[in-house]
């Protein structure tokens, strides 16, 4: 295993470099010597270049964070939100919210997408219950199955009332839209994020079973609840701001487990960096692929997730966290 002060270097690096780059690439003209005094380059810097690259980074660490969280609690290496049917019922919610209620204020929408996304989770967790403790690969079998059910609900609701282009925005992850005013919200991940580290001890013991935490005097419920809504309203947020990107909360915390193992406080930074270089790498492959047009970041990341996913289900043994 690698140490992890070297590790969150080279993440470091590697996102700085991406950070960089990230700024460079676009269709129209930019120079980096141009903002040194106001022009259409310094213009272009403030309002498109700059929130879309901190928007990738605060989804990437975010959502990373987020399967993290998932994976301890779950006691499975083989869920992430959109495998368990929280972005899936995040994008549900919104749908609702906009056809019940289109003059609601935006923070009202994603709180009611945030409750959808919690009671997606919580309808999950009922059912993978009912499968025996053996059967690892069968939970995100039926986390894909059960978030196939409630999209294809969506769609059909999307569908009778003309709203399909609007649902394949939140079901989409795109960054292409992203401008300086239309991007804040996901500041809030960032917070909820450093919430999660706060409280990581608390849940990687929770994570080691009912009886470890009871003996160690710790309220299971409570840093479960904490566990969940955290990875409710960083979902929501990012499904509200940008849509679904998959995968991320799968293929990162697998990566950081395997070389720093699953101690949660000193593994989290390093998710959450790994996550937001890993999406500013495939944001950036999507805008040079066919430059000057672009690929949704989570179609280049759904394909890259799903090759790794594959890799993980024939290459790592199933057992629990």
């Amino acid at each position: 295993m690698l140490k992890p002060a070297t590790l969150n270097l080279l993440n470091l690096a590697a996102l700085v470099f991406l950070f960089a780059v990230s700024l460079s690439v676009g269709v129209a003209d930019f120079s980096w010597g141009a903002l040194s005094e106001w022009s259409d380059s310094t213009q272009l810097f403030i309002t498109s270049r700059l929130p879309r690259t901190f928007a990738i980074v605060l989804t990437g660490a975010s959502m990373a964070v987020a399967g993290m969280i998932m994976q301890i609690l779950m006691k499975n290496r083989f869920v992430e939100p959109s495998m368990v049917g929280a972005s899936q019922s995040a994008a549900f919610g919104m749908l609702l919210m906009v056809l019940l209620f289109p003059a609601a204020a935006l923070m009202a929408k994603m709180t009611v997408a945030a409750a959808a996304s919690l009671a997606g989770m919580l309808v999950f967790m009922a059912l993978i219950r009912r499968l025996p403790p053996t059967a690892q690969l069968m939970v995100p079998l039926v986390g894909i199955i059960f978030g196939g059910v409630i999209e294809s609900v969506a769609l059909f609701i999307a569908y009778e009332t003309e709203m399909m282009q609007m649902l394949g925005v939140w079901q989409q992850g795109d960054f292409s839209g992203v401008l300086l005013g239309r991007y804040e919200l996901l500041w809030l991940t960032g917070v909820m994020a450093f919430g999660a580290y706060l409280i990581a001890d608390r849940l990687t013991i929770v994570g080691l079973g009912e009886t470890v935490a009871v003996n160690l005097g710790l309220n299971r419920h409570t840093v479960l609840w904490a566990g969940l809504i955290i990875v409710a309203l960083i979902t929501s947020l990012v499904v509200v701001t940008v849509g679904n990107i998959p995968f991320v909360g799968l293929v990162v915390p697998n990566i950081i487990s395997r070389l720093m193992g699953d101690k949660l406080r000193q593994s989290l930074p390093a998710v959450a960096l790994l996550g937001a270089s890993s999406v500013l790498l495939c944001d950036i492959i999507g805008r040079l692929i066919v430059f000057p047009f672009e690929i949704p970041v989570s179609t280049v990341f759904g394909v890259l997730g799903t090759a790794l996913f594959l890799w993980l289900l024939m290459r790592k043994p199933a057992h629990a966290v």
